[in-house]
């Protein structure tokens, strides 16, 4: 069968992406050898990605932090792609159900997704760890002083991300949504993701469904469990499939 034939005859689809949905954004992906723990990366900084993206690195080097977080995270400019837009369609046709993104960059509510599960949080969501004050991107970025650290304007406490760094679990919430969509779900589409960090890439294994499809410009070690696999690029995939149910 087809990915579009897939599609066509599922109706409770659910798709779970990963950095290789955003890179046809311009936002760099994590593992591959030019990404943001790749092997060919100009490395600038004294101490590898993950350990300055920890909890420990965030308390005790907020200033470290807050410069490699800002100059390697933060993409205001992106802007959804061929991926995101298809996703917002089958939505739009009662076929999607749920995305469960391992993306921060909230690009998939910015192209019009309405049910979307963020697994590490989101870059545009910011908290105040003293009085529990929110603060979009814009104003966390506002409020960075001299070191460019972003403080609180009513207490002046650090300001964090609401993201999942390294050493933090996953919000229980939103794992416990992601495993009950795609337990119900007929048809799972993983996208752009190497299914190799976890707890995420054990999701798939509460899938019950008829189809899976794997989409990704490289093999993963699930390939061998899916009914469907692509490896190409992901956003003219997805489009050229629900163009063509549109027909």
């Amino acid at each position: 069968m087809t990915l579009t034939d897939i599609l066509k005859e599922s109706n409770n689809i659910v798709f779970f992406g990963g950095a290789g949905v955003s890179t046809e954004s311009n936002i760099p992906d994590f593992r591959s050898p030019t990404g943001l723990y790749g092997e060919k990366k100009e490395h600038t900084y004294p101490y590898p990605a993950e350990t300055m993206l920890s909890r420990t690195f965030f308390d005790r080097y907020p200033k470290q932090f807050y410069e490699f977080y800002f100059n390697e995270m933060i993409y205001p400019k992106a802007l959804p792609n061929d991926a995101h837009k298809a996703l917002v369609e089958l939505e739009n046709m009662g076929k999607l159900k749920a995305i469960i993104t391992q993306n921060i960059d909230g690009l998939h509510q910015k192209a019009g997704s309405k049910t979307v599960y963020e697994l590490h949080g989101s870059v545009l969501r910011n908290y105040c760890q003293k009085c529990g004050t929110f603060y979009d991107l814009d104003q966390t970025i506002a409020n960075r002083d001299e070191d460019g650290i972003p403080r609180c304007p009513k207490d002046g406490a650090v300001i964090k991300p609401d993201v999942v760094l390294y050493e933090e679990g996953l919000d229980n919430d939103i794992l416990w949504n992601a495993v009950e969509a795609i337990a119900q779900a007929d048809c799972l589409i993983v996208g752009g993701t190497s299914l190799v960090v976890y707890p995420a890439a054990g999701l798939i294994d509460y899938f019950r469904g008829r189809h899976l499809v794997l989409i990704n410009r490289d093999e993963t070690t699930k390939d061998h469990m899916a009914n469907l696999v692509i490896h190409d690029s992901i956003g003219k995939v997805l489009k050229e499939a629900v163009d063509q149910i549109k027909e």
